[in-house]
């Protein structure tokens, strides 16, 4: 699937800076700050052994994290349900300027008939970010149907294109659209279009059936309701079992640098494509900037390409030495995945535990982007 080595000075890094980001996480975890972790850097095509820290467990003794371990990534699903929307664009089905009520009729309600797939793609719908019902819905264990029913009734925060702001229910709708067009559901779509092609086995959106090599994740006092929220929250059967287009992808460092391995290389990895090299350029590309009615602070403050998240100097989700033609995306359960097209270099860091991982993202960032020799 992916090559390897043991040698970091082999791919043109230095051991000594990749030795420094693993002792991050590995201090990190001694000190009890985090549950655990697992790391892969790759650079040139070749990937380094994942190195891995902590338990993937909530007991106390629980069991460790392993290279093979699965870990739910939340919301780093974005931009691989976005790239299903994409492969319909290159095959002529969808076009970026498409209102979306012409894809899905019952969307085209409550103002949203000006939304197109391109807005949904770029964070700049006007979708809120979540359902006001969203954690009701999740108590009720609603199918994911029942989320779009919702979506679709939902009102604008803002008129499209005005604003950028982070809209799961947009990505929910990418999904949809994905489902209406191809009369299949968005996770075997997924499998069958990118996961089978790129020989990825351990890589779903959802999991029906429980592997014992999922993490859990390490769920703060009092978060998503507390004890009330068991049977729902990230480490419960039903959310496990969902599969959100916005957050439910369950997969290994190996499988997602795999993934990052394939934008890198304009949509292809070992002469096995998903993606054609235009889409590949419009996903990984500045789309924001250009948009006429956005203020200069948001541009200032997001960049965005379509479905993944762009370099900004705002913000150090995936570091402050990474290039500014870096793409990546982050998820709330404590993981981040950036692809770095300047030096070749791709960074894949899972943890399961949010509130830990918060600072460490971007200092093990670091610590990757310098070890570039």
């Amino acid at each position: 699937m992916i090559r390897q080595t043991d040698e970091p000075e082999q791919i043109g890094l230095s051991e000594e800076a990749i030795r420094s980001a693993g002792e991050i996480l590995e201090e990190a975890v001694v000190r009890g700050e985090l549950m655990g972790a697992a790391l892969q850097v790759s650079r040139r095509g070749v990937a380094l052994p994942t190195a891995c820290f902590g338990r993937r467990t909530l007991a106390p003794a629980g069991s460790p994290v392993e290279p093979d371990t699965r870990f739910l990534v939340a919301s780093i699903t974005k931009p691989i349900v976005a790239a299903a929307v994409m492969l319909l664009v290159e095959r002529g089905k969808v076009c970026l300027d498409d209102p979306v009520a012409e894809l899905v009729p019952e969307f085209g309600q409550a103002g949203k008939e000006g939304v197109q797939v391109r807005h949904l793609l770029t964070h700049t719908s006007g979708l809120p970010d979540m359902l006001p019902q969203n954690l009701d819905l999740r108590a009720e264990h609603a199918p994911l149907d029942v989320f779009i029913q919702h979506i679709c009734r939902a009102e604008l925060l803002f008129d499209p294109g005005t604003r950028i702001s982070y809209q799961s229910c947009g990505i929910a709708m990418l999904g949809e659209i994905v489902q209406r067009m191809e009369a299949t559901p968005i996770r075997t779509f997924l499998k069958r279009s990118f996961f089978d092609v790129l020989g990825l086995v351990d890589t779903t959106l959802g999991s029906l059936k429980r592997n014992p090599r999922e993490s859990d994740v390490k769920i703060r006092s009092g978060e998503y309701g507390g004890a009330d929220a068991v049977s729902w929250n990230w480490n419960s059967d039903y959310w496990r079992g969902f599969g959100a287009p916005w957050g439910g992808l369950l997969t290994t460092t190996a499988e997602m640098t795999a993934l990052c391995q394939a934008f890198l290389y304009e949509g292809s990895l070992n002469g096995f494509r998903i993606l054609k090299p235009a889409t590949v350029a419009a996903m990984t590309t500045d789309q924001t900037s250009a948009m006429p009615d956005l203020t200069r602070a948001d541009i200032l403050r997001q960049r965005w390409g379509l479905g993944w998240r762009l370099r900004d100097r705002m913000s150090s989700i995936f570091g402050d030495l990474t290039s500014d033609a870096t793409f990546g995306h982050e998820g709330a359960t404590g993981t981040v995945a950036w692809v770095d097209p300047e030096t070749e270099t791709t960074c894949v860091l899972f943890t399961n535990d949010p509130q830990g991982a918060a600072s460490l993202r971007p200092r093990v960032g670091n610590a990757v982007a310098a070890a570039v020799m």
